[in-house]
């Protein structure tokens, strides 16, 4: 059951990550929600889509 459950946990984690990298604000949404780091994606990946990119990747993985 425990090995499933980590298979699952981390299948997601990868499909976070690969969202983050196609579309940054629909994966920090699915995320955080709708807060000020979605808006701050949302503007980043409007303005520069890498600088969106990175931010999306840094907020899925909870590195800030």
């Amino acid at each position: 059951m425990r090995h499933a459950l980590r298979e699952t946990n981390a299948l997601s984690d990868i499909v976070m990550i690969v969202l983050a990298i196609l579309l940054p604000p629909l994966a920090v949404f699915l995320h955080e929600g709708l807060g000020s780091r979605f808006w701050i994606s949302i503007l980043l990946t409007l303005l520069f889509f890498i600088p969106g990119v990175i931010f999306a990747l840094l907020v899925v993985t909870d590195s800030i």
